[in-house]
């Protein structure tokens, strides 16, 4: 049996550079959306989930919509998270990144991320293709999990607004990264969210 998850990290925030936490899709996050929602419009999805997030709520929306069939379900599992902590064979670089984090925050991570690989990095009893729409650390979290890196290795990990992700989870071997932070359905106008400098 099969089991694809199909990572996807939400579409732009509108006024996301003025860091607030959380809010609605900008009009090119809305676009990010709906071509993702084409190029995936041939999987036949099993089932969706979205971070309760606004950003990503609003992502699941448009992608469904011509998923008519599709029961999406909001999941406390993909919200944005702090997926580790330091630690000491951890590069120096990442250490200021920490500063402002506190131990109740990154515990909190740990704790889901841990129920979230439990609940969808597992073998499944019948052909699956699972959607979850979510944030940019849980993502690489998975990513790192695929390939059983250190903890830290999340770190340095990033997916640009409605990058696709997916992991194929198999019985008898370890699952597989298929394909990581995709972008050929997007124009380069609408590739945004990966910090500057690094290509698209």
């Amino acid at each position: 049996m099969s089991h694809f998850i199909y990572l996807v990290r939400h579409g732009e925030q509108q006024d996301a550079e003025h860091g607030l936490p959380d809010g609605p899709l900008s009009a090119r996050g809305a676009r990010q959306a709906k071509l993702l929602a084409d190029r995936l419009s041939g999987v036949p999805f099993t089932g969706a989930w979205h971070s309760p997030l606004q950003r990503a709520e609003e992502t699941a929306k448009i992608m469904t919509a011509s998923m008519p069939s599709l029961d999406v379900q909001p999941s406390a599992l993909l919200f944005d998270c702090i997926p580790s902590g330091p630690t000491p064979d951890m590069p120096h670089a990442f250490e200021p990144f920490f500063g402002s984090v506190t131990r109740q925050e990154i515990e909190a991570g740990e704790a889901q991320m841990a129920d979230a690989v439990a609940e969808w990095l597992t073998p499944a009893r019948e052909d699956r293709h699972d959607l979850l729409i979510t944030h940019n650390f849980v993502i690489a979290w998975f990513v790192r999990e695929v390939f059983s890196a250190p903890a830290w290795r999340w770190m340095g990990l990033n997916q640009a607004n409605c990058g696709l992700t997916i992991i194929r989870v198999r019985s008898a071997k370890p699952p597989v990264l298929i394909t990581h932070n995709d972008l050929g359905h997007l124009p380069a106008e609408l590739r945004t969210g990966l910090p500057d400098g690094q290509p698209f």
